[in-house]
């Protein structure tokens, strides 16, 4: 069973301190997945930062150790379960027990559904579920022997809701919506917990083109209640949380970041 931390006598802010655990963070290059890396690491974690380009990665890594933030650099394709169980073997090793595993590595492709190319069906399918499964496996394998252990899936707005050209995407992140409940079913008896974090709409690269749209900002804003885009910022205090003790009771829920749009019609 997992250890529960001791509440008794200690200060609030200890239940949100990170330090000495190993996070794991993929597709964190850049847009959410960086925000997040940084963000662990300012909360006392080490973190390793994921992508598959080589120059993206070590980039990042060297922006965030420029800033003095303990990170390391694991360059794999997550959806690869070889590739993926060979890097987190690696990490396991060379840097030290992973406590923290943020899976967010994820893509878009916008087009008509009757239109959608069946090659960018699988993409979406590898990337956005696959690497889910194969990453969370991989790591929870060492997690349930140490007893103790968080996972969180980076889900969406579109776990709940769907927008016109985006039906695989959201048929792909209902998937990581349920498939957090599944990894939360089977392992949080080992003292694991296993969340998800669903964004809203926020300023990232994957919304480039939206954001650059008037039309579709203009009828976001007036959309959601708190009348405008997120900023990836505002995604690390729910990771943060779902990382630490505070949420040492907490399984198996999605956590969604949206500025009100899913309360509102």
């Amino acid at each position: 069973m997992g250890r529960a931390p001791a509440f008794r006598g200690t200060i609030v802010s200890s239940l949100f301190d990170l330090s000495g655990r190993i996070a794991l963070v993929t597709g964190s290059s850049k847009g959410i997945g960086r925000a997040l890396a940084e963000g662990l690491a300012r909360h006392g974690a080490t973190v390793v930062l994921n992508g598959r380009s080589k120059a993206a990665v070590d980039e990042a890594t060297a922006a965030l150790k420029a800033a003095g933030l303990p990170v390391h650099a694991a360059v794999f394709d997550v959806t690869d379960p070889k590739s993926v169980n060979e890097a987190v073997e690696a990490i396991e090793r060379d840097v030290g027990p992973i406590e923290i595993l943020v899976n967010n590595a994820g893509m878009q492709f916008r087009t008509p559904l009757e239109d959608f190319p069946d090659e960018r069906w699988e993409e979406l399918l590898r990337t956005n579920v696959s690497s889910v499964f194969y990453v969370g496996k991989a790591v929870a394998r060492h997690m349930i022997k140490r007893g103790h252990g968080k996972i969180i899936n980076i889900a969406s707005v579109q776990s709940e809701l769907a927008r016109p050209s985006i039906a695989p995407y959201t048929a792909t992140k209902g998937a990581v919506r349920n498939l957090t409940r599944g990894m939360a079913t089977d392992w949080t008896k080992h003292g694991l917990q296993v969340n998800a974090i669903a964004p809203g709409y926020f300023k990232t690269p994957l919304n480039k083109a939206l954001v650059e749209n008037p039309e579709f900002s203009a009828w976001l804003e007036k959309r959601t209640p708190a009348g405008r885009w997120g900023n990836v910022e505002e995604l690390v205090g729910a990771a943060v949380f779902l990382s630490g003790d505070a949420s040492s009771f907490v399984s198996g829920q999605v956590l969604f970041v949206d500025g009100g749009i899913t309360a509102s019609l």
